[in-house]
Parts: C-alpha cells; structure tokens; sequence
C-alpha cells in the first residue's frame, strides 16, 4: 500500500513538473508570419549559397567572382541563425530552395562568359530585393521576438548586398530596379525593366505595389485625378 501510494506521489510530481513545459512550449508557437519568414529567408540562404559557388566557378567579371563568395560566406552564417531559431521553435525548414529559385539556378548552369555574369546580376538584384521586403515585413509585422531579431540583423546584410550589386550591374550595363530596397531611388536606376535574357522577372516596388512607367514618346496615361475620378493626360502639345 506504502509502494501505491508513493507511486501516486511520484506520478503527481512528474504530472506537475510537466505541465508547466508543456504550457511554455504552447506559448511558443510562432505566427505563420514567423513561420513563413523562416522557412522563406532559410530558402534565400540555400540559394545564394549555390548560385555564390557558381559565380565564383564561372564568372568572367572579378567582381562577379569576389560577391559571389561574399554570399556564400555571409548566407552560410545567416542560415545557421536560422536553423537554431527553427530549432528551438519547432519550425520544419524546407530541404531545398524554391521551384523559381532552382529554374534560376537551372538556367545560370547553361550559362557561360559574360551571359552568365549578366545573368546572375540579375537574379540576384530580384532575388535580395524580394529578401529585403519579405525581411522588413517581418520586422514590421513578426510576433516572434527572437525571430524578429533574426530579421533585424540580416537587414543590413542584405542591403549591403543589394548596394555592391547596383555597382556592378552600373559596370555590366544592367538595367537595375527602380526603387532599391529602402524605397529610395537607387543610384542612376531610372528604368524598370525584365531581365536581360528573357527571363521575365519583374521586381515590385517596396511594398508589394506595382507602379506603371509612362512609355517613351509622349503615349496616353491615366492618373487618378483628385477625389478618385481618372483623366487622360494628352500628349505633349495637345491643349
């Protein structure tokens, strides 16, 4: 009867110290915002880190070849911070990157010279200006204070990577998206254009708004005019 009653004892203990952990575990659970940002930057990483190994394989350009093994450097260090975040948030992170991101990698593997040199510019100006919103929109929008965090150290590394490639794009001739990932302009970046290449990408603007260029030689646009109506603005020199 001593024995049943000490196991009693025992079961109660145990029943009290778990309960508590399981409560603690329960308020842990990230927001789908923190979930979809880790998995989503963990899949930036594993991009950058393949596409940095083949600039530095095949680029033709000494500064294709120095940024790319910037990246693999700096998206290596990043993700390991993302792991352990996952980790400890019981986040399930995907194996591999996206089905874009690997026809991007598919695509700079056939390509050589500077084709290729032109082409991962490119999608690595798409690729970090959507990393930069995606992260800002964590930052503004997260729940999860450690995953917060995350998102606030890996802002300037993006940026910074965002700036060395608007420099190298200007060397290369490479259209560069119209607004850089601070919402400023960025440096002699005037035209939103697709990828050299055909690849069709095309970069929003920060914030998820699209923003539509008047074209060349005078066409007709429509502007919202004051109190929500929408004029025709006539050519130049029509009254």
């Amino acid at each position: 009867m001593l024995g049943i009653k000490r196991l009693g004892l025992l079961a109660a203990l145990v029943l009290v110290g778990v309960a508590p952990a399981a409560a603690a575990q329960a308020a842990a659970q990230p927001s789908s915002q923190d979930t979809q940002y880790l998995q989503a930057i963990h899949q930036v990483n594993l991009f950058e880190i393949t596409t940095g190994e083949l600039a530095q394989q095949k680029g033709q350009n000494q500064r294709v070849k120095d940024l790319g093994k910037m990246f693999v450097t700096d998206h290596t260090q990043l993700d390991q911070t993302v792991q352990q975040t996952a980790s400890q948030l019981n986040v399930k992170l995907p194996n591999g990157p996206t089905a874009d991101q690997q026809s991007v990698i598919d695509r700079l593997n056939n390509a050589s010279g500077g084709n290729f040199d032109r082409e991962w510019v490119t999608a690595q100006l798409a690729g970090h200006l959507q990393a930069i919103q995606a992260t800002q929109t964590e930052i503004s929008q997260g729940s999860e204070q450690s995953v917060i965090q995350l998102a606030q150290t890996a802002l300037p590394t993006l940026q910074a990577h965002y700036d060395e490639l608007v420099q190298i794009a200007e060397q290369l001739g490479i259209p560069v998206p119209q607004a850089s990932a601070s919402g400023t302009p960025s440096p002699g970046a005037t035209t939103e254009s697709p990828a050299p290449g055909g690849t069709g990408t095309e970069s929003p603007a920060p914030g998820g708004t699209e923003t539509e260029s008047p074209a060349p030689g005078g066409t007709e646009t429509e502007s919202p005019a004051p109190g929500g109506g929408t004029t025709e603005n006539p050519a130049p020199g029509v009254s």
